[in-house]
């Protein structure tokens, strides 16, 4: 059996990374040590590199008090995130297939028109103003339409699509299939990394959403969840917060744990597709550095 030997250099080089993955994890885990740790413990300093006292009584009080609207930010988000990504997708994709082909007329002019769009915008002020005509402001789908393709992605798709043999193309029209038939049954199997890499782009994309849902969403009942933290978390100053000392449980919830739960919880549900897209996603990178 053959035996791999280990250098000082393969040593050096896990630890270093090791560190590095600690240095850049350890921000996730003290938020949530501060969200779990008692109150007391955290007015005194004590919460460094370990909860102290855990409990999850502050996920609790922010989950079922109605008045933070922490739940109804979540759903909306969770809404425009799934809604917003499977429209991207479908629209990103199908764009960058139809470009991709070489007898389609003036593929080039489009595209070009896509880029100039992606390097010259127009700012806040004029995009507000047409939004506004077209009925988007408090309406939720300016989460969804405004930016259902983006120009970065739609060339990355181009560019992998352009890659794919055209020989796949010709022969399942040899077998009778249409176009959409040659999209759907064809070269769509073949690009799941570059949807799974593309479609976490999105999903994190319109979760993280901030300015957006500030500008365009008054009506609090749609706001997402980033627009409630910064509202409870960054005007926690002001004499009116949400979030103030209680004692729930015999166990004492001071606004860090609170403030601290809020976050984790606008943090985790992205976090949680990761997983599930993996397996693809390091190949959709590759792809979309490559090309």
């Amino acid at each position: 059996m053959m035996r791999t030997k280990i250098s000082l250099f393969d040593i050096c080089n896990n630890i270093f990374l090791l560190l590095i993955a600690l240095i850049c994890t350890y921000p996730f885990l003290y938020i949530f040590f501060l969200s779990i740790s008692d109150g007391r413990s955290i007015a005194s300093g004590d919460v460094v590199f370990f909860p102290k006292n855990p409990n999850f009584e502050a996920y609790q009080y922010i989950l079922t008090n109605s008045s933070l609207g922490i739940f109804r930010g979540l759903l909306n988000s969770g809404i425009y995130t799934a809604v917003g990504t499977v429209v991207a997708l479908l629209l990103t994709y199908m764009t960058a297939y139809v470009l991709s082909r070489k007898q389609i007329k003036g593929r080039f002019l489009i595209m070009s028109l896509f880029v100039f769009t992606w390097v010259f915008e127009a700012g806040i002020i004029p995009a507000y103003i047409v939004l506004n005509k077209l009925g988007f402001v408090d309406n939720w789908l300016v989460m969804i339409i405004p930016n259902a393709i983006n120009v970065q992605f739609l060339i990355i798709t181009k560019t992998f699509l352009d890659g794919l043999p055209t020989e796949l193309e010709e022969a399942a029209k040899i077998d009778g299939a249409n176009d959409f038939q040659v999209m759907s049954r064809v070269f769509l199997p073949i690009s799941k990394p570059i949807l799974a890499t593309i479609g976490v782009f999105y999903a994190v994309f319109i979760w993280n959403q901030y300015l957006m849902p500030l500008i365009y969403l008054q009506n609090p009942n749609l706001q997402t969840i980033q627009v409630m933290l910064k509202r409870l978390v960054i005007s926690s100053g002001d004499s009116n917060t949400a979030f103030r000392t209680i004692i729930q449980d015999g166990i004492m919830l001071n606004p860090g744990n609170l403030k601290a739960a809020a976050i984790f919880v606008a943090m985790v549900p992205i976090v949680l597709i990761y997983p599930f897209v993996q397996k693809y996603f390091k190949k959709g990178i590759l792809i979309g550095s490559v090309k």
